[in-house]
């Protein structure tokens, strides 16, 4: 069984991995509502990747300054502000007037995810002990259960009374964030308040970027794979017959195994290291994304489970490793893993959906699939020190 070391805080992972879980719950009810809003609206499959993809752009923009302002000043207002942002906007989508207003705010849920992010990730090695990856896979895994069980309950919930019965969310995520203020701590300052942005990059990552590069295009081409998935298997298979219940629960199954799988991924990536952990989990992905594609029947479930499974394990350990090579800047580095990398493969998001208007969306899918084996080449440029755990 594992155990944490004496000297990691439990209460605050918790807190910081209950942040994580708040604020992506309530965001990831965008993805498995995508069929109802492409009906409620008549979009075309290219505006609804714009759907996806605005929201991948401002994790993009938004999360390297925030990564930047987090490790120069003490405040929790990116912590609890972020969450705060995303559970009013988000609760609100389904009673949006018209496609404007939609945009507007779930630009403004993404805004508010992109600020809680680096800071919340920047926070756990001030609390993890030794036990740095762990607690990361944790803090991790609370993001992505939330997006397991986020499109199971907002499916639900608007399968049974409408997309009107959103704005009610907002209730109780608004008593969850209450009780965050109660125990969340202050963050720990990376003293850089005498450097500006460039120069805070330069004594941060000067020594180690071609590294952070290498690692970042990995997670790009991953984040890219998992998200043009995660926005267009929904739709497929709602078009294909399944209730919203049925796409809510895949796409629950999808999220839910990556979790798991980013707890796993990180447990042994503490005892063999880092590269052999991205070997095998991105030599797994592509099969197991075209039996999600092409298993028939109820097997789709088994599909979604070994799909998600893999692509998502590695998720908490590029941060991780990014964090590592940079420990004079947590926000930031985990904000170029989380927000700039997720955000680079997000914006070509509207890319698939308009390659999909073309050819259909299974065919598409079926060749984005195989771009983690390109990626095996790129992991093997990353130097041996680096994939190694301490």
């Amino acid at each position: 069984m594992i155990q944490f070391k004496k000297n990691t805080d439990l209460k605050i992972i918790w807190a910081l991995t209950l942040v994580h879980f708040t604020g992506d719950f309530y965001h990831s009810f965008i993805s498995p509502l995508l069929p109802v809003l492409i009906q409620k609206y008549s979009l075309t499959l290219t505006q609804a990747g714009f759907i996806a993809g605005i929201s991948r752009f401002l994790a993009f923009v938004v999360q390297p300054p925030i990564g930047y302002l987090a490790d120069r000043y003490k405040t929790r207002a990116f912590v609890l502000g972020g969450p705060l942002i995303v559970i009013v906007a988000t609760s609100f989508v389904g009673i949006a007037p018209s496609y404007v207003i939609l945009l507007l705010l779930v630009s403004a849920s993404s805004i508010g995810s992109s600020i809680f992010h680096p800071t919340t990730a920047g926070m756990i090695s001030s609390y993890s002990g030794r036990n740095f990856t762990f607690s990361m896979s944790i803090f991790n895994m609370g993001g992505t259960f939330a997006f397991g069980v986020g499109p199971l309950f907002i499916t639900w919930l608007v399968a049974g009374y409408g997309l009107e019965a959103t704005p009610y969310t907002v209730f109780f995520g608004l008593a969850v964030m209450y009780y965050l203020y109660k125990i969340v701590p202050m963050p720990v300052g990376e003293g850089l308040s005498d450097l500006g942005l460039i120069g805070s990059i330069k004594e941060i990552f000067g020594p180690v970027w071609k590294s952070i590069f290498l690692i970042w295009v990995v997670m790009v081409l991953r984040a890219f794979v998992g998200q043009s998935f995660l926005t267009f298997f929904p739709v497929l298979y709602s078009w294909e017959g399944h209730s919203l219940m049925s796409v809510g629960s895949l796409v629950a199954i999808f999220t839910v195994a990556g979790s798991v799988s980013g707890l796993i991924a990180g447990h042994m990536a503490d005892r063999m290291g880092f590269k052999p952990v991205f070997y095998i989990t991105h030599f797994l992905t592509p099969p197991c994304m075209l039996l999600l594609l092409y298993l028939p029947g109820n097997w789709v479930y088994l599909g979604a489970m070994l799909a998600g499974f893999f692509i998502l394990a590695t998720l908490p350990l590029g941060v991780t490793m990014a964090q590592k090579l940079a420990p004079g800047g947590k926000s930031m580095a985990s904000s170029l893993m989380m927000g700039l990398a997720w955000g680079t493969g997000g914006i070509l998001t509207p890319v698939t959906g308009k390659l999909c208007d073309i050819f259909t969306i299974k065919p598409v899918l079926s060749v984005i699939a195989f771009i983690p084996f390109i990626t095996l080449w790129l992991i093997s440029l990353i130097p041996k020190e680096v994939s190694q755990a301490d």
